[in-house]
């Protein structure tokens, strides 16, 4: 159970605020000066600290223990007492991060108030840190390609390392699940996982995000490497970091501490990194945006991430399980793929990757039609889509078909839309589509496209007895 450290020079005071507090339920330890009080911290983070400002025989006073405390552990509520209070030094006191103050003599139903208060936010913070891991846990990998298999197999061997890895690959292919899979299956998976969004951070502010702040006003401010002190921090997109953080960055890698903006102390951390980036980082530093000192330094252990155009056979799978994780999560309809929907997907233009073929489940569930099997119209697309590589992706209603019947298909709907483009007019209509008039009439009996006026217009249809 979380306990509570009780540090006073008076042997009467901290034994009466002990026994007060198992009293109440709560576990106590005790400390008679500065040493003491640091070694059980080492020993044992508490849950909570009661703190005298005046420590006789004691290399560090209360404050000192105070910022040392909201350097190294944070997350842990002080409560200052003292016998000598004023103003001047409760308010020294918050500032440095103090949860309360409180003067002696105290009032037990004072101090109980105060004592409950802050073991509440001690009890939030650690559930939070819980929740936190927890979400990690929860990445899951999915896939089975031959390109997946050869991906999980590099993750598998660079978990129970403390190597640092860079991930490559295209926007969305998933980077980040792939380094939360790391630290979920790695020996820091108990720790925290905090994710760096390089790109989204302003410049003027990343020192700041990262490495926290001191200033007379608000005392110490944690930064990101504080919280993933003991666990993973992962760099997403890092490319897009300033040049001077970079340089920073590296003195962390190769120190492991760092001084906050505004502060003037180290403070030490044990962190794992791993990032990731969709550039080529050697063009980056050749262009001299990027450190190559911070490039090696980062790239131990280079993991490529494929894009889902080389592994097009777990879009399937990768489907069903966002289909069933927004069911879950959301309460969406829990839909099967019906095949031309599977055939739709696995031949779709999807440049935005995993987080593309997400977004695009999301909103057929959320937009679809009932509950059944997911039909290949409620993805939206249509016949041929051009891809930026003049390639053309073909519709599930051409993708499931025999070569026979899509190529009728095709040139059905093709014919169709063009005599309509050009209003009826066939003359217009074989010019440019390269045929002779009397063999595209011959074509159009074949398929049974007919043309009619209709609405003052001439329009082309296919009739009800069309050939086979």
């Amino acid at each position: 159970m979380p306990d509570i450290l009780i540090t006073d020079d008076e042997r009467d005071i901290r034994e009466l605020v002990g026994d007060i507090l198992r009293d109440e339920g709560f576990t106590t330890r005790l400390a008679a000066n500065s040493e003491e009080c640091m070694n059980a911290i080492t020993e044992e983070p508490p849950a909570l600290m009661i703190l005298d400002i005046w420590l006789k025989d004691s290399k560090m006073d209360g404050i000192d223990i105070l910022k040392h405390v909201k350097r190294e552990n944070p997350e842990i509520p002080v409560v200052i007492i003292s016998g000598h209070g004023n103003i001047e030094i409760a308010v020294a006191a918050i500032k440095q991060g103090a949860y309360d103050f409180i003067e002696k003599p105290f009032n037990i139903e004072q101090l109980m108030v105060v004592v409950r208060r802050a073991m509440e936010t001690s009890r939030l913070r650690r559930e939070n840190s819980a929740l936190k891991r927890k979400d990690v846990s929860a990445s899951d990998m999915v896939g089975s390609s031959t390109a997946f298999r050869s991906l999980k197999s590099h993750l598998d061997k660079v978990t129970k390392s403390n190597g640092r890895v860079m991930l490559t690959g295209p926007a969305g292919a998933g980077k980040e699940v792939a380094a939360r899979y790391i630290h979920g299956n790695s020996n820091r998976a108990s720790a925290p996982f905090v994710s760096v969004n390089s790109a989204s951070i302003e410049p003027d502010r990343m020192e700041e995000v990262l490495f926290g702040r001191e200033t007379e006003g608000r005392g110490v401010e944690p930064g990101l490497l504080d919280e993933a002190n003991g666990g993973v921090i992962y760099f997403d997109e890092i490319a897009d970091m300033p040049l001077g953080t970079q340089s920073k960055i590296l003195r962390v890698l190769v120190d492991q501490q760092f001084t906050r903006v505004g502060g003037s102390e180290k403070t030490r951390v044990d962190l794992r990194v791993i990032s990731s980036t969709n550039r080529d980082l050697p063009t980056e530093i050749e262009a001299g945006y990027f450190r190559e000192e911070l490039y090696h330094r980062l790239n131990v252990v280079p993991i490529r991430v494929p894009g889902l155009d080389e592994r097009r056979e777990d879009i399937p799978e990768l489907a069903l399980h966002f289909i069933e994780t927004f069911n879950a999560n959301q309460g969406l309809p829990l839909r099967e793929l019906s095949d031309e929907a599977e055939a739709l997907l696995q031949t779709m233009h999807l440049p935005g990757n995993v987080r593309q073929l997400k977004n695009v489940i999301e909103r057929v569930l959320i937009l679809g039609e009932g509950t059944g099997p997911i039909d290949a119209r409620e993805l939206q697309g249509a016949d041929t889509t051009e891809t930026d590589d003049d390639r053309v992706v073909l519709s599930g209603g051409l993708a499931t078909l025999p070569l026979r019947e899509a190529r009728e298909l095709f040139e059905r709907e093709y014919l169709l839309t063009q005599i309509n483009r050009f209003g009826g007019n066939i003359s217009r209509t074989a010019t440019f589509v390269g045929m002779e008039r009397s063999a595209l009439h011959r074509k159009l009996k074949s398929l049974g496209v007919v043309t009619s006026t209709k609405a003052g217009a001439r329009v082309a249809h296919v009739e009800d007895t069309a050939a086979e």
